[in-house]
Formats: C-alpha cells, sequence, structure tokens
C-alpha cells in the first residue's frame, strides 16, 4: 500500500508515523480531546499532500459471521449491504471480509460482518481529513492484520489463539484455518515484564472459557497459544505460561517475526504496535473501513497521481524521441561529411586523371554544340517502316495496282533544321504537322475486260484499307479517271480503249499520333 504517513489510533491518543524508504518514524502525538483533534487538524493543513492511513485498536467493535448465498457483482454487493445495515444501523465504519465458500451443492458464502461502533471517537478526527482535503487511503483495524502475520511467519493454517500487546492493552484474536474468526481487547493494568507475563497467562485462559462456553471449542479440546514477545521477557513469559491440557504456549520473538516480514525498524520492547504498523505499510490493507465519503481526496488524488504519470510517461517518452533525433542528425551529418570528403577526393581524381588526356582539337564549347546536335538528330531521325507496312498490307488484297514511286518525309527532320512544314494557305492558323507523311505514285490496270466503274471500285477498295488504320490520313492526289463537273465524258469505242489503258494516281498519307 502506498502511503506517507501512518496513523495508530487508540482510546486515549493518535500518533502520527511518517513512512519512507521502509522505516517507520514517530512525526507526531496528539490526545484524544477536542484540544488535540484542532492540533491534528493543523497538523493535516501543512500535510495535506501526504496520504494518510489508519491503524485502529479499540475495544469498540463487533465480529459477526454470515452465510450468504453464492452470488456475484452487483447481487452480492447488495446482500452485503442490506446484512450491515440491519446488524449496524448507526455504524458508519463497516467492512466484509470473505472466509470462502462452503464445500456444498450451494457454495455458500461464509463471510465476516465488522464494525468499529464507537462513531463519536472517530467522527473529529475524520471530519479533520474532510476539511483540510487530505487523502486518507483507509481505516484499517489492527485484529483483521493477524492472519497476514501468521502467513508470513509461517504458522500453518489451523485453530489457534494469538496475544500481543500494544500501548496499554492486550489484544486476544482466534483464528481458524487462517482466518480471523473473533477478537477482544482488554486493558494492561500492570505493564512491566512480570505484570505482562502473568497477564498472558490469565487472558489466555479466559479466552478458551469463553470459546468453550460459546461451543467454538470443545472442552477438553486443546488449542495452540501463540504469544508475540520481545527476547528480553522470553524468560519471564516461560514462567509464567506453563502448558495445561487445554492450552499449549508458544512464544514467538518479535525481532525474528519483523525479519521474516521483511521490516527495518528495530523494536526495543514487547509492545507491537509499531510491528503492525509497519506490516500494514507493506501489505494489501485487508479488510478497509472507510466508505467512499471519507475516501473522496483519496480517489481525486489517485486520478491526479495517474494523470501525472500518464503526463511524465509522455514526456519522458518525448524526451527520447527527441534524443533519438539528435543522435540520428548527429549521424547524419557525419555521414554527410564523410560524403563530403569522398566527393571532394573523387572530384581531386577526376581532375588528376583528366590532366593526362590529349588536348582537344577544338574548344569545348564547339565540342558540346556538336554532341547535342548530333542527339537531337539520334531522336528525331526514323524510317518509313510505318507507312510501308500500312501500304503492303493494303496492296496485298489488290493484284493490279502497282507502286512506282514514293516521296517519304520527316517532319520531325525537317523542323530542326528551320523550315516551315504545312502553312496555311491562308496565313492563318497552322494545321497540325503529321510526324511522318508519304506520297505513293502507282498505276492501275485490270485488263480489256474492265470497265471504268470497275476500276474506280477496284480502286476504293485500296482506299478503304488504307484507312482502317485509324493512325493515317489518306488523301486522294489523283484519281485513276478524272471524275470532275467539267471534263467532257467519251463513249463508245473511245470509252473501251481508255479502259483498257494504265490508270495513273497519287495518294498521300499522313502518320499522326504516338
Amino acid at each position: 500500500m502506498f502511503v506517507h504517513r501512518l496513523l495508530y489510533f487508540c482510546t486515549h491518543q493518535v500518533t502520527v508515523f511518517a513512512w519512507q524508504g521502509g522505516v517507520l518514524t514517530q512525526d507526531g502525538s496528539f490526545e484524544a480531546t477536542a484540544a488535540g483533534a484542532r492540533e491534528f487538524s493543523g497538523y493535516l493543513e501543512r500535510h495535506k499532500k501526504k496520504v494518510f492511513a489508519v491503524l485502529a485498536n479499540v475495544s469498540e467493535e463487533n465480529f459477526h459471521l454470515e452465510t450468504i448465498p453464492f452470488l456475484r457483482g452487483e447481487d452480492r454487493k447488495a446482500i452485503i449491504s442490506r446484512r450491515l445495515g440491519q446488524l449496524y444501523f448507526n455504524a458508519s465504519l463497516t467492512t466484509p471480509i470473505s472466509l470462502g465458500h462452503q464445500k456444498s451443492r450451494r457454495k455458500d458464502e461464509r463471510i465476516m460482518l465488522v464494525a468499529l461502533t464507537n462513531n463519536e471517537a472517530f467522527a473529529p478526527w475524520l471530519a479533520a481529513f474532510a476539511e483540510a482535503e487530505t487523502p486518507l487511503a483507509g481505516v484499517y483495524s489492527l485484529p483483521l492484520l493477524a492472519p497476514l502475520l501468521l502467513k508470513r511467519i509461517g504458522i500453518a493454517k489451523e485453530r489457534c489463539l494469538l496475544l500481543t500487546i500494544q500501548d496499554q492493552s492486550i489484544r486476544q484474536s482466534y483464528l481458524d484455518k487462517g482466518e480471523l474468526q473473533f477478537s477482544r481487547l482488554v486493558p494492561l493494568h500492570n505493564s512491566s515484564i512480570g505484570g505482562m507475563a502473568q497477564t498472558f497467562a490469565a487472558e489466555a485462559v479466559k479466552l478458551q472459557q469463553y470459546l468453550v462456553s460459546q461451543r467454538i471449542l470443545g472442552r477438553q479440546e486443546s488449542i495452540p497459544v501463540y504469544l508475540l514477545a520481545h527476547a528480553n521477557a522470553r524468560k519471564a513469559i516461560e514462567n509464567s505460561c506453563e502448558d495445561s491440557e487445554t492450552l499449549s504456549f508458544s512464544i514467538l520473538d518479535i525481532d525474528e517475526c519483523a525479519r521474516k516480514c521483511k521490516q527495518k525498524n528495530v523494536l526495543a520492547d514487547t509492545r507491537c504496535e509499531h510491528f503492525f504498523l509497519q506490516l500494514l505499510a507493506t501489505s494489501a490493507g485487508k479488510g478497509q473501513f472507510a466508505n467512499d465519503d471519507h475516501r473522496h481526496d483519496y480517489h481525486l488524488w489517485l486520478l491526479r497521481t495517474v494523470f501525472e504519470g500518464i503526463g511524465a510517461l509522455a514526456l519522458f517518452s518525448c524526451l527520447l524521441f527527441s534524443g533519438k533525433q539528435v543522435f540520428d542528425s548527429r549521424q547524419l551529418n557525419q555521414e554527410t561529411a564523410s560524403i563530403q570528403r569522398e566527393t571532394a577526393l573523387a572530384r581531386q581524381h577526376y581532375q588528376s586523371i583528366v590532366k593526362t588526356f590529349p588536348p582537344i582539337p577544338t574548344s569545348n564549347e564547339t565540342l558540346r554544340r556538336v554532341v547535342k546536335r548530333y542527339s537531337e538528330l539520334q531522336n528525331v531521325s526514323g524510317t518509313p517502316m510505318t507507312i510501308y507496312r500500312e501500304m503492303s498490307r493494303s496492296l496485298q488484297s489488290v493484284d493490279a495496282i502497282e507502286i512506282d514511286r514514293i516521296e517519304w518525309r520527316n517532319s520531325s527532320f525537317e523542323a530542326t533544321k528551320g523550315t516551315t512544314i504545312n502553312p496555311s494557305p491562308s496565313g492563318g492558323e497552322v494545321s497540325p504537322i503529321p510526324k511522318e507523311s508519304a506520297v505513293f505514285y502507282g498505276t492501275l490496270s485490270l485488263g480489256g475486260d474492265s470497265n471504268p466503274r470497275h476500276i474506280l471500285a477496284v480502286f476504293n477498295q485500296f482506299i478503304t484499307s488504307l484507312k482502317l488504320n485509324p493512325r493515317l490520313e489518306v488523301d486522294v492526289l489523283q484519281q485513276p479517271f478524272d471524275v470532275e463537273s467539267a471534263k467532257s465524258l467519251k463513249g463508245g469505242g473511245d470509252a473501251a480503249l481508255e479502259a483498257k489503258q494504265t490508270r495513273a494516281f497519287k495518294v498521300l498519307i499522313n502518320l499522326t499520333g504516338g
């Protein structure tokens, strides 16, 4: 449990201890009076950022064993709250402690309902916490730490009695199967070593007789009694506490128990309030009595601590990220400097090699222009293979056509020479310039049985075949026949004689697109 201050509460006094580094040191003491409560309020004002926990050792407490059905969640909380309200109507400090489930078919749960019944004794001190807005982690009862003590020192889960001395009182507790079943507090009238030894012996007998009367123990049943004492009181206790048929005494050395519980404080005598305070500080604190109203400021402190932790984690992450960025930046700068050094060395090496070359017969500028011109010619030079392939494909279906001459030109090549290609006749907007163009001069001859209509049909079939390629723009510059309206028509023998002649035509093909 994380706390800064531990408050030991008894009927006549309230003592505050500082808990730091596993060491318990007294930090203040206040009488259980109105004046002491006012002094305590001033103390809280000075330490309002500290987290407190209260360990109560009072006689006004009640233990009640109850059995409830096997329940979970809100149903279990509701039935426990109802039983606590019925048993302890006016008590504000109550808590349930589960004792496990019964090994029957119903698996009913055994719980012990505990209450600190003296509200008036706690009221001014709890009000001081609320007024100062000081975080209160919880209110705990000293006897409820007895099971944890036996567990840590390695005592088996058996029926036993545990007797301890705190301030001016002796605490008697009955445990069964490692769980507290009953506890009572009686005043210690004689605080000498001999008086404590005699009180141990007398109170152990009284507690055994009480348990027999309540039919918790058999009349002749033997039960071990563990006495928590200092080494300087061991001999006196052994002389006073003699084993009987029903009681067998065992002395637990308080220093040895503190060592097993990993406590750092050295205990001077048999009084063990410091021992239980350290036990509470190093444990989860089972059996917490304060309600949500009492712990309101503690819950706020928890939320604030969580947010501060998240902020600190975010800050730490940002610092790590920025550190990594700085490291990467330095590494990049080092790599850049290394590359620059290597570049300078390579440049020096290149210059030394260049100096060994023979002199060039022309200037660098002239050589650069020549190379640039050569690259341009390489980029714009081409072949008429595309147009030739398309023409060959179309000629395969028409045997009567022969190509006499081809004039091919590349507009890109001519543009590099500064010539104007395809100007607009009207001097207006220049029409798009094709990449390649070719003018085909050819003849068409179908023999003596053909007529003009047949010749034109074959020629049109040839032109249509060329136009199947969308990249080709086909323009007929000369038809095999003059079909203009201004030309005279011939008939009879002259028309037949003219049909047998070879007909010349001229076609312009432009290649456009990619």
